[in-house]
């Protein structure tokens, strides 16, 4: 027969078949059976086994309770669902089997623990109806958005910017398996994602529901997930839901993001090499976080980048200002995550005096900010007074270096409460008492090795060796034998343990008791908490960007709707920290609504895809409002950035190199407008030389003569023939990269000046990547031949005439083409016409094989 326990493990894993039960036995959570074979490999944990019943063995491992972050997330990051199985009742209160339940599910979009400090964790969830809906929460901070469009791919844009660790859809959607291809999807039930808990929970937010209808339904069905997996739980710190609006922030792709290495690299995917590590001197991990949402979000809005570029100069101004500013934000804790914990009950005592410390700091930078001569930083000053007095309280109830665990009392410190003084002083006094006992019996019996000692199994008792035995008091009650002692109790050491065990347990009760209440008292702060987080986070970043414009000498850009992009001597902010200081050279940029295409020719290797990023990144960054790398800087307003730059492919969705390259221009053709910013590293070099070079063409006079379009554009190209269309667009002008030869060598100048190049040097650079000698002379020679249209010769194969051709060429009809046209279509009958293209193919095949 099955053991009680087995039965109970049973039915509680009947709740969640699809997920690992974690079954909360004394100190560690156990898992059973197939559960226990998938995770111990994972965990790397030995797989033992347990007695089921019906002698049957079961396959189980475990793991300690104080230990669960790390494991969980381990499993979780794997791919798989845990569901928390713990005591739901004390066992000194039960009979029989202790009542265990599941009190939480974890899913990769609902792990909070061990989750990137500096980076978002998002639950997202999608809906459709005649428009696509999104919302995406991150249960760590209590971020909650929405979004709103009827495009898929500006949805898809959204869902790869947020990169969501789970993505919740109805049965439909996962339909369309393509465009979830990397995302970890879990289906719901089309009647998930309605219901009135969500509306309950923001009933102020009415009208956005009304605005964003099938947004909200996204934020429904997500909602009733959490309170689905998260059972029992009031996440108050989620205070309200956002929303993205096209008129305010840019929308970048995930090409763009892609190509612009903003905050992550190409290689790798790590914040090493991208424009956030350069910004980033944030002292928080929520300014952290911030940064990276606003170079993800520029601002669209002239008004609001002139309030943050304002911030950033003043702290710019004031360096010491800056400085004890950035001394204060270094002994900040993640508020947000904390107040998460709060909300979710998995704060400890150490979590609240993260957070007291951190409450207690804002006296001093109110101090400092009200100081300062800055308007812009003022204001902020009343969103961070109001909780000095709880401040205090947190600050007398918690001991400063409290334990871990909940339950193992020394949390609360002396002086905040009479009855935890009390009890604490029979504890500790009662201690005390006992070693006076020890000293006391030790005179009256004479026994010198006497001692007083404890045990769980037999409490307190007096020690006495055998050799000793014979000066025992009568009064003495035998309570063990051992190998070399006896251990004895005494009516009055009896009582004074009952005593002291008693305050023992009384005393950890009433502090568990009192850090709950404490807690309780915490959450009914949580929307001012939450409001300090975001002030102080904003605050770390202004002084993030003024501390990176001060050591890499940025410049304040003028932001202007004058349709021109004026950069003098701008500098790639990424690049120039990579090189020896003094070594990177800057570059001018003039673009303007008369001449908006700037057509770059040159070697590789030369620098026009870094000149062409670090002017995208310029842009950028005056739209986040950041101070940029150039002496001077004049930037109109764009509405979107796009890139095309260099070579990927997209294996998982079956598309090679060169469709991947003319599925990203294709989205740059659809959206970008007359204000946007296009970056075109190369079109066509995927296909033959003729299809690539008449598409590259074909895009540059669209580009450039479409008479509402006209884009400012920066286009590089090895395609030498396009550089004629100068002649032909106003609006288009020829700069090349700067080379000097050395006999055969060549010097990259990296120096961007007007015209064409004249050649492209692509032998010269092979020679410079190490191909071998023999194959650089074989390669300039059949460069020679090519370039003169001469026969080109192998030892192996006859010679072949190869002619290089250009679009100017005109090339002679074809007799076939001049008999066709002659042909009298009108008057040829259906049979006819058949007869007639049999004929052609087999002329066509007799040619061939000739």
């Amino acid at each position: 027969m099955t053991t009680p326990m087995m039965q109970q493990y049973r039915i509680i894993k009947d709740k969640a078949p699809d997920a690992i039960l974690f079954f909360r036995l004394g100190d560690f959570y156990e898992m059973f059976g197939e559960d226990a074979e998938v995770a111990a490999p994972i965990l790397q944990i030995a797989l033992t086994g347990r007695d089921a019943g019906e002698g049957k063995r079961i396959p189980m491992c475990g793991v300690p309770y104080h230990a669960l972050d790390n494991y969980l997330s381990k499993l979780v990051k794997a791919g798989n669902k845990v569901a928390i199985c713990e005591q739901v009742e004390d066992a000194k209160d039960s009979k029989g089997i202790v009542k265990r339940d599941i009190i939480r599910i974890v899913s990769p979009g609902t792990l909070t623990e061990s989750v990137s400090e500096r980076s978002n964790h998002y639950l997202a969830s999608v809906y459709y109806h005649e428009q696509w809906g999104l919302a995406f929460l991150d249960l760590s901070t209590g971020e909650f958005a929405i979004f709103q469009t009827a495009d898929l791919d500006v949805l898809l844009t959204e869902v790869s910017r947020i990169n969501p660790a789970e993505l919740l859809l109805p049965p439909e959607l996962l339909k369309r398996p393509k465009l979830w291809i990397g995302y970890y999807c879990t289906v719901r039930e089309q009647k998930t994602f309605g219901g009135q808990a969500m509306r309950d929970h923001f009933q102020r937010q009415e009208s956005l529901f009304q605005e964003f209808p099938i947004a909200a339904k996204a934020a429904a069905g997500l909602w009733n997930y959490l309170l689905e997996t998260m059972p029992g739980v009031d996440p108050t710190h989620i205070v309200e839901i956002k929303t993205y609006r096209s008129e305010r922030w840019m929308f970048l792709d995930q090409w763009t993001r892609r190509n612009l290495e903003l905050t992550e690299s190409l290689r790798g995917g790590s914040k090493k090499g991208t424009l956030l590590s350069v910004l980033d001197l944030t002292k928080t991990a929520f300014g952290g976080r911030l940064l990276k949402h606003w170079i993800d979000k520029p601002l669209l809005k002239q008004v609001e980048i002139e309030e943050r570029l304002k911030s950033v100069e003043e702290l710019i101004a004031d360096s010491f200002f800056r400085n004890d500013l950035q001394k204060l934000l270094s002994e900040v804790y993640d508020l947000e995550r904390l107040m998460g914990k709060v909300s979710y009950g998995t704060a400890n005592a150490k979590d609240l005096l993260s957070l007291t410390q951190t409450l207690a700091l804002l006296p001093d930078i109110c101090m400092i900010l009200t100081s300062s001569s800055f308007e812009t930083l003022k204001i902020k000053v009343p969103y961070l007074k109001g909780l000095d007095l709880f401040v205090t309280k947190l600050q007398n109830a918690i001991n400063p270096n409290p334990p871990l665990s909940l339950r193992e009392g020394n949390i609360i410190k002396t002086g905040y409460s009479k009855e935890v003084d009390e009890l604490r002083k029979i504890a500790t006094g009662g201690k005390e008492w006992l070693a006076q006992l020890e000293n006391a019996e030790r005179e009256r019996t004479g026994i010198r090795s006497l001692k007083i000692g404890y045990n769980k199994v037999f409490g307190y008792y007096i020690e006495i060796t055998h050799a000793n035995a014979h000066l025992v008091p009568s009064d003495y009650q035998r309570k063990q034998t051992l190998s070399n002692a006896e251990r004895f109790i005494t009516p009055e050491l009896k009582e004074y343990e009952l005593k002291i065990i008693g305050a023992e347990e009384k005393l950890k009760d009433l502090e568990y008791e009192l850090l709950l209440a404490l807690r309780e008292e915490v959450r009914a702060n949580t929307k001012k908490i939450i409001q300090v987080a975001q002030v102080l986070a904003e605050i770390d970043v202004f002084v993030s960007l003024a501390e990176v414009a001060v050591r890499n000498h940025y410049v304040r850009p003028q932001i202007k709707t004058d349709g021109q992009i004026l950069i003098t001597e701008g500098r790639h902010p990424v690049v120039e920290e990579m090189i020896e200081q003094g070594g990177f050279v800057p570059n001018d940029t003039h673009l303007s609504g008369s001449q908006h295409l700037a057509l770059i020719t040159g070697p590789n290797m030369a620098g026009k895809s870094t000149y062409m990023r670090q002017v995208a990144l310029i842009v950028l960054m005056a739209h986040i409002g950041s101070f940029v790398p150039a002496k001077k800087a004049s930037i109109t307003l764009v509405d979107r950035i796009f890139t095309r730059v260099g070579a990927s492919d997209d294996l998982t969705a079956g598309q090679s190199t060169f469709m991947v390259e003319m599925q990203e221009v294709a989205h740059i053709l659809k959206y970008a407008t007359r204000n946007s910013l296009i970056i075109l590293d190369e079109i066509g070099r995927g296909t033959a030389t003729y299809d690539g070079l008449s598409i590259a063409w074909a895009v540059t006079e669209h580009l450039v003569q479409h008479p509402e379009f006209n884009p400012k554009t920066l286009f590089a190209t090895h395609y030498h023939e396009l550089t004629q269309l100068q002649d032909d667009f106003s609006g288009l002008f020829n700069l090349h990269v700067g080379v000097k030869e050395r006999g055969e060598d060549i010097i990259f100048l990296h120096k961007i000046l007007p015209g064409r190049a004249d050649r492209s040097y692509g032998i010269q650079v092979a020679r410079l990547a190490g191909l071998p000698q023999e194959l650089i002379q074989r390669a300039k020679s059949l460069l020679l031949e090519l370039e003169s249209s001469e026969p080109v010769h192998t030892e192996d194969a006859p010679a072949k005439v190869i002619t290089q051709f250009t679009l100017f060429d005109v090339p002679k009809t074809h007799p076939l083409l001049q008999e066709i046209e002659k042909l009298p279509l009108e008057d040829m009958t259906a049979r006819q016409a058949l007869q007639y293209l049999f004929d052609i193919r087999e002329r066509i095949q007799s040619a061939e094989t000739m």
